[in-house]
């Protein structure tokens, strides 16, 4: 399935790129012949998957944590509601059921789509917000055990500190560039956290664009699905990389 979809936005990247420099409309409409044939076979092998979004929606609802049961379960419950609107769009297309209304259900579908994105990113958000929680006290811990004043050498003290003019600007800098820096130290200890984060964020362009909230062009999407296809296959292949719960 994640090849399937890489193969479908790379032919929506490489047709925007054909259309950008001007190739034959030939070529072009062999290419986007292509990757219709591809979506239309990504729906038709995603007949039954609205059922293993509800399965999974009813092991989420034992978590323990409650920002993670409410954003985990919902993002399910959505991604089944998608998968049902996608299944209705395929009988459309397939011409199983030729008096389907295809732009509503398009639009259904991608408006489930965008929900579930947005409870992943909202998961993902309150993950880096633990782990920086963590992180920040097991440093304060070790800079009291050792006497050490602020990670990575940067003194507070002196000229613009708190309690002199202008300081207020310098020490809101400081803290800015220290949560930075936390939030890098966080990520790059986390590689799955920071995979779904890159994944989800990509996927987020597909449903803004098709619901007309952002348009940002075939090329960008194309971009982006294929990106976000590749990390997924990344994570069909490294178990390990893959977010849990």
């Amino acid at each position: 399935m994640g090849k399937l979809r890489a193969a479908q936005y790379a032919c929506s990247l490489l047709g925007h790129a054909l259309q950008k420099h001007g190739a034959s409309p030939e070529l072009q409409k062999q290419i986007r012949q292509l990757e219709g044939h591809l979506s239309l076979g990504r729906k038709l092998l995603r007949l039954g998957n609205s059922a293993d979004a509800l399965e999974s929606a009813k092991r989420a609802v034992h978590l323990s944590d409650v920002v993670l049961r409410f954003c985990i379960t919902v993002s399910h419950l959505n991604r089944a509601l998608y998968f049902a609107c996608d299944n209705v769009l395929w009988a459309g297309k397939s011409g199983l059921v030729p008096r389907v209304d295809q732009e509503k259900w398009a639009q259904r579908s991608f408006r489930y789509y965008l929900f579930s994105l947005i409870m992943n990113l909202s998961r993902d958000a309150y993950e880096i917000r633990l782990l920086m929680e963590q992180e920040s006290s097991a440093c304060s811990r070790r800079l009291k055990g050792s006497g050490g004043g602020v990670p990575g050498g940067i003194e507070t003290g002196g000229p613009g500190g708190p309690g002199t003019p202008g300081g207020a600007l310098p020490q809101v800098a400081l803290k800015f560039r220290l949560q930075v820096l936390l939030l890098a130290r966080v990520l790059r200890g986390h590689p799955p956290l920071l995979l779904d984060v890159v994944r989800n964020a990509c996927d987020l362009f597909i449903p803004l664009d098709k619901l007309g909230l952002w348009r940002c062009g075939p090329g960008i999407v194309g971009l982006c699905g294929l990106v976000s296809s590749i990390l997924s296959i990344l994570t069909l292949i490294c178990p390990w990389l893959r977010l849990k719960p």
